[in-house]
């Protein structure tokens, strides 16, 4: 039997297994409902199960090798829920994830061989890459075409350094893709909303429009 993990941290592991890449708190927020802060991503930390970086201003997580190895164990169908409290949902979640194991033992796979195919593809360029998740995460911001996305609002949905945003932000501007300008009203403007910025001609720019979905 696998080391009994919390229901958070039981959550987290499946949520990673399944996307099978890094994932930043944003975007588990975002799917699950929960992001893997404090006691939970430490402890996950400490036992090796999850690896966990700061990129800007948010964690990212993926699993280890031995997280893999946890999961496995986990799916397989004499692995009981953990420990209360416990939903009907949650136990009809451990008999797919039984009968699933069962499938795959059979057919010789692995959870990495159904659940890692990203880890296996070919990456595009990083500056292409990084510029379709920007315009990405513009699209599911903005209010209006061509409408303004504070850029504190935009890094945490990239996952991505700073420098690295900052350098496809800057190529956008100089070819007419996007704007990038000041937030008029400073009094609005918070300690995040300063990090945040990108300095353009000497000048801080807080706010994003991009000219083409």
């Amino acid at each position: 039997m696998t080391d009994r993990l919390g229901h958070k941290q039981t959550a987290a592991m499946l949520t990673l297994m399944v996307l099978g890449r890094e994932v930043p708190n944003p975007e588990l927020q975002e799917r699950v409902g929960f992001t893997l802060t404090g006691k939970d991503r430490t402890q996950l930390n400490d036992t090796g199960y999850v690896a966990s970086a700061k990129v800007g201003r948010t964690f990212v997580h993926q699993l280890t090798d031995s997280g893999w190895a946890w999961c496995e164990a986990e799916m397989q169908e004499q692995t009981p829920p953990p420990p209360r409290p416990q939903s009907v949902l949650c136990s009809a979640l451990y008999l797919v994830l039984g009968g699933l194991s069962g499938f795959l033992r059979q057919e010789k796979l692995r959870p990495a061989d159904v659940f890692g195919v990203e880890a296996d593809v070919e990456p595009e360029p990083e500056s292409e890459d990084l510029e379709g998740r920007i315009r990405i995460a513009y699209r599911e911001l903005v209010r209006e075409p061509r409408g303004w996305v504070g850029l504190v609002d935009l890094r945490p949905k990239l996952g991505a350094p700073a420098d690295e945003v900052d350098a496809v932000l800057k190529e956008l501007s100089r070819t007419g893709q996007a704007h990038l300008v000041p937030e008029d009203n400073r009094k609005v403007l918070n300690a995040a909303d300063h990090e945040a910025a990108i300095r353009i001609g000497g000048e801080d720019n807080h706010l994003l429009s991009i000219e083409a979905l």
